[in-house]
């Protein structure tokens, strides 16, 4: 992992010392993947011929494909049948992609012997394999010699079993995050609205003028300092579950409640497109009364 610093000097300053430092940050690590390719009926792909092969199927690692390639009979003329040859072949179209590659041939007696090669956990003199192209391989041609294979536990039913891992490189700059979290619009009057239209959680009732009215007590608390008083003040009444509000003995209380509930209204009909004129005594125009509800 690379740290790149990089600062500038501000114009017009010959102070070394003020500057305007930026960071950045290079990270390289490999996305790994694995993929186990079964090779049965090893007696009748044998004398297939040199330079012929068996494929596995195609897996994916790191935004490629890939492929195993087993030639039974060499892929190499000169070898003359001895070896077997294994390798990996990149499967899809890409360009110097960089990678490490384990091929093991699988110990099927149980002992735990496999055949590994491997680029991985060990220092590489010229860094990672690069596969230039569509095709491109990494493996041995003399990858075990045919006759110790046949006799070896590697071999069992008639069967090999070959595990391919692949590490594709990848580089990524990381430089400052800047986070832009959108705030949505406080609805809390409407939620609270909603609140005391359902009357779940009401804990007082006020009685105006031989009305009742169900609340929320710390809503009123928190809206006003005289519902804080009367509800949670050490005068407060002996009874906070029921109060009655009589009108020119608490005028206070009264000219708080009425506005309240005149601005909740004038909301309320404006919203919904209808919009009347409320006097301080609770009625319309008309003079009909309007009964409204605290919140």
């Amino acid at each position: 992992m690379d740290t790149i610093r990089v600062s500038k000097e501000v114009p017009g300053s010959s102070k070394s010392t003020a500057q305007s430092l930026t960071e950045s940050t290079s990270r390289t690590e490999t996305i790994n993947g694995s993929h186990e390719f079964k090779i049965s009926g090893y007696s009748l792909v044998k004398g297939m011929g040199i330079g012929k092969y068996v494929a596995s199927d195609t897996f994916m690692v790191g935004g490629y494909s890939w492929a195993i390639y087993f030639y039974p009979d060499g892929k190499s003329p000169e070898d003359n049948s001895v070896y077997v040859s294994l390798f990996i072949a990149l499967a899809s179209e890409g360009a110097d992609v960089r990678a490490l590659f384990e091929l093991t041939l699988v110990d099927q007696s149980g002992n735990e012997r496999h055949k590994v090669h491997s680029h991985f956990g060990r220092t590489l003199e010229s860094g990672p394999y690069t596969l230039k192209y569509r095709g491109s391989m990494w493996g041995y041609k003399r990858f075990f010699k045919r006759s110790l294979l046949e006799s070896s536990d590697y071999l069992k039913d008639n069967g090999l079993l070959v595990r391919c891992c692949v590490g594709v490189v990848k580089s990524r700059t990381e430089g400052p995050r800047c986070y832009n979290i959108p705030v949505p619009v406080s609805g809390l009057g409407q939620q609270f609205g909603k609140l005391l239209e359902s009357g779940k959680g009401a804990d007082v009732t006020f009685e105006v003028d031989g009305e009742t009215f169900p609340a929320h007590k710390l809503v009123l608390a928190a809206r006003s300092a005289v519902f804080r008083a009367q509800l949670f003040g050490p005068l407060r009444s002996e009874n906070t579950n029921s109060l009655e509000v009589e009108a020119e003995s608490c005028p206070s209380l009264l000219s708080e409640l009425l506005e309240y509930v005149a601005r909740l209204s004038e909301h309320s009909l404006t919203s919904s497109g209808h919009r009347k004129e409320l006097f301080a005594d609770g009625c319309d125009l008309n003079g009909r009364r309007v009964k409204q509800r605290l919140h």
